[in-house]
């Protein structure tokens, strides 16, 4: 195999300026996703921690039909109804062909929710574990809701809640995989179509894996490093 590294450089015939351009894709991709999920799992947590029936109800639907079903499934339901719907409306303005959601976008929108799902449950459970006694030494202050979010509960809710969104933020960096169905060339694609031109899977299939593993652990020492700032003042047990 070492004859054919050569496949994996930057000259002409390697591969390796297209599989760092997946690479960061792959990252984008991966960010993006992750950063809507924290949107769709703050709501998420908000109803799962209402006091109405009605708000709770939508959350429990949410977490439990995108934590349910299979991801590579709802990224076909997301591309592919999505795609049905488009078709549908340009059939109504005159068009007869087919139009196709964009593979980025639909990425991205369904890592978000799928993400969000599990997000929702960690904010949910940061949210408890904060000590009541916080809530009634803001409201003592007199600080306004806004104040006491701001201030007091979100501080520390989001120390409680890094370790989870770390193994969340793992998820979504594996789930990019396979966005690749729906047609982004991302890493793995990349790979993908590299190993079928040369013929060597094993090689860029060992290399997309390196690179996975580095993405993952640079972000995973972001999320470390976070953490401890987050505890910063804090006595360990």
């Amino acid at each position: 195999m070492l004859e054919k590294m050569y496949l994996l450089g930057f000259a002409e015939g390697g591969w390796g300026t297209a599989l760092l351009g997946a690479a960061a894709v792959t990252l984008f991709l991966s960010v993006l996703g992750f950063l809507l999920g924290a949107v769709f799992g703050a709501l998420g947590a908000s109803g799962g921690l209402s006091s109405r029936r009605i708000p709770r109800s939508l959350a429990s639907a949410y977490g439990t039909i995108f934590r349910g079903v299979p991801d590579l499934l709802t990224i076909y339901l997301f591309y592919y109804g999505g795609s049905v719907a488009l078709t549908a409306i340009a059939r109504g303005f005159g068009s007869e062909d087919f139009v196709g959601l964009p593979s980025l976008a639909t990425g991205i929108l369904a890592m978000g929710i799928i993400s969000g799902a599990y997000q929702a449950e960690v904010y949910r459970g940061a949210y408890l574990a904060v000590e009541p006694g916080q809530f009634d030494a803001a409201k003592a202050l007199a600080l306004s809701r806004m104040q006491m979010l701001r201030f007091v509960i979100i501080p520390q809710l989001l120390r409680h809640a890094i370790p989870g969104l770390s193994n969340v933020w793992q998820l979504v960096l594996k789930d990019s995989a396979l966005i690749s169905v729906i047609g982004l060339v991302e890493l793995m694609r990349q790979a993908q179509v590299a190993a079928g031109s040369t013929r060597e899977p094993f090689l860029f299939y060992l290399a997309a894996a390196s690179l996975y593993f580095v993405i993952a652990g640079i972000t995973g020492q972001v999320f470390r490093v976070a953490e401890d700032r987050a505890s910063r003042g804090l006595a360990h047990r």
